[in-house]
């Protein structure tokens, strides 16, 4: 099994990332070290509001609707596709369907309601939206005040996390504080141990749906 640490002043990961069963399973350790100390509310995507140095972390642990990637500043993630009405107000997307978290919980359209609401970032996004409507347990729809083109721009900037997903039932089993010290997402990788001011350890999560360039 592969491994990621990140040591506070150095980082660990254990594994790269693999997409299945059907691959080689990853082994061996990345470690890396950073010039700052990792917070624990780097570890919950509602609780990062317009810092880039978190998603040192959260692009390793979770995943979003849409996001950067390398070549396409707007790259589908969670959600496969989506559709805009011909009035520009409601947007609905298509989620990505048999994926699970680190823990075992499948992924719903309940998740990213969950996830929208509660998220810390910037009010535009909360203003602009109406409502959100779970269509069915793999689509999820957005109804906005008014016209605003900018939606899609705004969900997938890294300076609102409101469409990086966070597990509904997990989150209320165990709380705000309690996700912080044991958080689970649906990033490659899963979070193994973490000592504050010491290090970070990450292991590589074999059911993450991206597929692993050879």
């Amino acid at each position: 099994m592969k491994r990621l640490v990140i040591p506070m002043l150095a980082v660990s990961v254990l594994a790269a990332s693999g997409s299945a069963a059907a691959q080689a399973k990853p082994e061996g350790e990345i470690r890396y070290a950073l010039y700052v100390t990792l917070a624990p509310a780097w570890f919950d995507p509602a609780e990062v509001v317009g810092v880039l140095t978190p998603f040192w972390v959260l692009y390793a642990m979770h995943d979003a609707l849409v996001k950067p990637m390398p070549g396409n500043h707007l790259t589908p993630s969670l959600a496969e596709t989506w559709t805009v009405s011909p009035d520009q107000r409601v947007y609905e997307f298509k989620l990505r369907q048999g994926l699970k978290f680190h823990n075992g919980d499948p992924f719903t359209a309940e998740d990213v309601k969950f996830s929208f609401q509660r998220a810390k970032g910037a009010r535009i996004l909360h203003e602009k939206v109406r409502e959100v409507t779970i269509v069915d347990p793999h689509r999820v729809r957005f109804t906005l005040h008014e016209p605003w083109p900018d939606f899609i721009d705004v969900l997938r900037n890294l300076r609102d996390l409101r469409g990086w997903i966070a597990p509904k039932k997990y989150m209320e089993q165990v709380g705000p504080d309690g996700f912080k010290k044991a958080p689970v997402g649906l990033g490659p990788y899963k979070f193994v141990s973490h000592t504050p001011g010491v290090e970070l350890v990450m292991e590589a999560y074999e059911g993450y749906w991206r597929r692993r360039r050879r």
